[in-house]
């Protein structure tokens, strides 16, 4: 993974107002720290944080006033509704440095036909240098049938990587996709534990012709009885 080098300012204004004013200037608060040393107070430009912290184990080298550490992000706060940045947590490292960090599994190619691939887990904990944390790890999942389970250690690693946890996790599930009929039933069985009752706005087949047969007979009956009374009045 490249470096990505950032300015950072020193800062010495604290609390929520001071956050909000760095904030308002398109900056982001941040803590730098690691190694036994003071943690380090500093002000990352935000657009430049931003497009970098899109890769959550990015590889940052944090230049303030002169002085470059290379950092990865432990802790990302962001705006629950916004989304945008509000502080950011940066671990010093070092080159050859071993780090334990989460890596997002990518899945490709398809399984079997008529198979549902259930993911359990979408990224692995592993342990990897510093400077050469992978950003994903593949998994193939072509051809693989109903029954198959992948765990953690049949994930085939990056060089340079080991896992950081219980290998008999379990990744992927192959499962047997359900058809149209059993969706159907599942529905209706959450639906009545749930309580709720389906409304029947369609005419059950054959009840259509049933309703057309009893309206013709009913207006039969209704002109019957209309020629009748007529003939009893003359």
């Amino acid at each position: 993974m490249a470096e990505v080098k950032i300015q950072a300012e020193s800062r010495t204004e604290f609390g929520k107002g001071a956050a909000r004013r760095i904030r308002r200037a398109d900056k982001i608060p941040a803590v730098l720290y690691g190694h036994g040393a003071e943690p380090s107070h500093i002000t990352l430009p935000g657009h430049e944080t931003m497009l970098a912290l899109k890769n959550s184990n990015a590889l940052l080298a944090i230049d303030v006033e002169g002085n470059t550490q290379l950092a990865i992000p432990k802790d990302v706060q962001r705006d629950p509704i916004k989304g945008f940045i509000e502080h950011v947590d940066l671990l010093v490292v070092t080159k050859g440095e071993k780090v334990t960090v989460d890596v997002r599994i990518i899945l490709e190619g398809e399984a079997a036909p008529d198979t549902l691939v259930v993911t359990e887990n979408s990224t692995i904990t592993i342990e990897a240098e510093a400077t050469h944390i992978p950003e994903s790890v593949e998994l193939s999942v072509e051809g693989f049938e109903v029954g198959t389970q992948i765990h953690a250690s049949d994930l085939t690693l990056p060089s340079g990587s080991t896992l950081a946890v219980d290998p008999d996790i379990l990744i992927v599930n192959i499962a047997h996709a359900p058809t149209a009929e059993e969706v159907e039933s599942e529905l209706a069985e959450a639906e009545a534990d749930a309580g709720i009752e389906r409304e029947e706005h369609d005419i059950e087949p054959g009840e259509e012709g049933e309703a057309s047969a009893e309206g013709a007979a009913a207006e039969d009956t209704s002109a019957e009885d209309a020629s009748s009374a007529k003939s009893d009045e003359a």
